[in-house]
């Protein structure tokens, strides 16, 4: 919904996310102000600016590395405390007026994306700004588009609202490692943000989530408005391990823990929890006793995991769909549990399905081209150890993608020897396949089936039956497919090929296009690729278009890419001729358009 200026409109008491955003070469610094009934601030405390950029009790907090040319705050209504009856958002500029800046709008999300804009045109050359605020209105709460200006700047609007300001520089507090001062989970750039003026899902920011105490404001004392870097002191050793970001004896405090980000110390501290079942591991509170014996849980912390999970779920499924399980995003997500104190087993729990739906899609890109890689299933593996995930489901899929492989190793030329003894072979000849067939004559009055042994060499292929035999060299195959329970092998002349039924046709076949590839390996192309390879941009496309199941009956487990038109019959390896078939279905549809 677009506000114009003066108008107003209803916001759900929900968490939510404001997002200033302009296009010219400015810097913005986002503000709040919480105001009682009187229509001020009830203390110094109440201003959320730079220097302090978490209110004491959550309710507001700036997001400090917000992506380019944008402001953002993070405001959480349900936690704004009962006597703040007004949220004032403002903004300030250094350099320059409000009246040189282009394309300046503020935005509100919540959880399902933009839901109110505001335009400000013909801004007033000022250098403070009030945006508009959040007030309450019958128990609900409403946001009022204002678009008024200060002259003299941030001071002069503070005081405005009863902020007591000092000209006195003062140093600001230090940075906590995933709200304040450090990259958020989500960092600028982020390939799911289509526009950083417009986040597709702002409010899922988990700043507002973290709950160490605030930056100190004053106490008692003017509020200092200056920016100034702290004193630089010689940094404490690293912890024993230092590339894992977590939780660690405080080196200038052991009684209580510090928070080490893998590069550096960071100001975030907290207590050490008292040992045993009696206080939260969590938090350290006493936990309560059941009335008929037990511990209860510790009530606030489950409420703020749960909360904090349900935000982490839909970012560590973004990252997992863009990057799989691994690189620095991957590594912050779990930093960021750890950083909550949540167990990461509770994280893989709520992640499960996602990792389960990830590591379908992952095994159905593999198979679009029916070859498998040593790195996709390197990935593969990587993948489920990473997720823990673990079932008859993974089992499955760990048996497909390793006999995929060996199928691939097959048809690349990477053959096994064998030894048959009492058989007759040719100066340099290895056998590869000795085992039971069938071979199929089509004759005038039916197939003619003949039970014996085939033999696959690095020279020919051999069958040997009850009184018969048939000999066929590689120069004379052009090549081999299955139907079914069958081998099919196609010659240079219309009654040189031959069909064998075998207990393992795949196999079979495989090993065979791999002994043509190498008895030719002279006229192929070396690595070249069959046209059955799909590009991973073709993939994303035909599974995104698809939802990620099977277009016939719906099922999203043991997925295949399926040509429409098979290649067999001229069709392309194109998004408009694939389409996602379950293993049941494409089997179904064989090669029947």
């Amino acid at each position: 919904m677009k506000l114009s200026k003066g108008a107003n409109a209803g916001v759900p008491t929900s968490l939510l996310a404001v997002v200033v955003s302009w296009r010219s070469d400015h810097a913005v610094d986002a503000h709040a102000l919480l105001l009682g009934e009187s229509g001020t601030v009830r203390t110094d405390r109440d201003l959320v600016f730079y220097n302090a950029p978490r209110h004491v009790s959550q309710a507001v907090t700036i997001d400090q590395e917000p992506a380019p040319r944008t402001a953002r705050l993070s405001v959480s209504l349900p936690r704004t405390e009962q006597d703040v009856h007004r949220i004032v958002i403002t903004g300030s500029v250094d350099d320059g007026t409000f009246a040189d800046l282009t394309g300046l709008s503020l935005t509100i999300h919540d959880a399902h994306g933009p839901m109110h804009g505001f335009t400000i045109e013909d801004a007033d050359p000022v250098t403070a700004l009030m945006f508009g605020e959040f007030y309450r209105r019958d128990g609900q709460w409403r946001f009022r588009a204002i678009a008024q200006g200060w002259s003299t700047g941030l001071a002069g609007l503070v005081t405005e609202f009863g902020v007591s300001v000092d000209e006195q520089p003062r140093t600001p507090h230090p940075a906590d490692p995933f709200g304040d001062g450090r990259a958020p989970l989500v960092p600028a750039g982020d390939p799911y943000r289509s526009d950083p003026a417009e986040d597709a899902n702002p409010a899922l920011s988990h700043t507002d989530l973290l709950d160490q105490p605030p930056a100190p404001r004053s106490n008692g004392r003017p509020v200092d408005l200056g920016r100034r870097p702290a004193d630089p002191a010689p940094p404490p050793p690293p912890p024993p391990n230092p590339e894992l970001a977590d939780w660690h004896s405080d080196p200038e405090n052991p009684a209580g823990l510090r928070w080490w980000d893998g590069n550096e110390w960071t100001g975030a501290t907290r207590r050490r929890p008292p040992p045993g079942e009696r206080h939260c591991a969590r938090c350290g509170n006493p936990r309560r006793r059941k009335l008929f014996g037990g511990l209860a849980p510790c009530h606030p912390c489950a409420t703020e995991t749960e909360e904090f999970l349900t935000h982490w779920h839909t970012q560590a499924w973004r990252v997992l769909t863009a990057n799989g399980p691994r690189g620095p995003e991957w590594a912050a997500l779990w930093a960021s549990l750890r950083y909550q104190r949540i167990d990461e087993n509770a994280g893989r729990e709520a992640l499960r399905d996602a990792a389960l739906s990830y590591v379908e899609r992952l095994v159905a890109f593999t198979f679009a081209d029916g070859e498998v890689e040593h790195d996709e299933l390197a990935a593969f593996e990587h993948a489920v150890k990473e997720l823990a995930l673990a079932g008859p489901l993974i089992e499955d899929l760990r048996r497909r993608m390793h006999r995929g492989r060996t199928l691939s190793r097959l048809r690349s030329g990477d053959l096994p020897v064998i030894r048959t003894p009492g058989l007759h072979l040719d100066p340099e000849e290895k056998v590869h396949l000795d085992l039971p067939a069938v071979h199929v004559r089509q004759l005038a009055r039916g197939p003619r089936l003949t039970e014996g042994r085939l033999i696959v060499s690095n020279k020919k292929l051999r069958f040997v039956g009850d009184g018969t035999g048939t000999e066929l060299p590689w120069s004379r195959v052009v090549s081999v497919q299955t139907e079914q329970d069958t081998v099919v092998l196609a010659a240079t002349s219309a009654r040189g090929g031959a069909t064998f039924t075998v207990g393992d046709p795949d196999y079979v076949a495989a090993a065979l296009e791999g002994a043509l590839r190498v008895a030719k390996r002279l006229i192929l192309t070396p690595g070249q690729r069959d046209t059955r390879s799909i590009p991973q941009e073709v993939k994303a496309e035909v599974w995104q278009r698809d939802g990620g199941k099977c277009v016939e009956c719906g099922d999203s487990h043991y997925l295949e890419f399926d040509h429409i038109i098979p290649l067999s019959r001229g069709g392309a390896t194109s998004a408009t001729n694939l389409q996602i078939l379950c293993r049941a279905c494409n089997r179904a549809k064989g090669a029947r358009i």
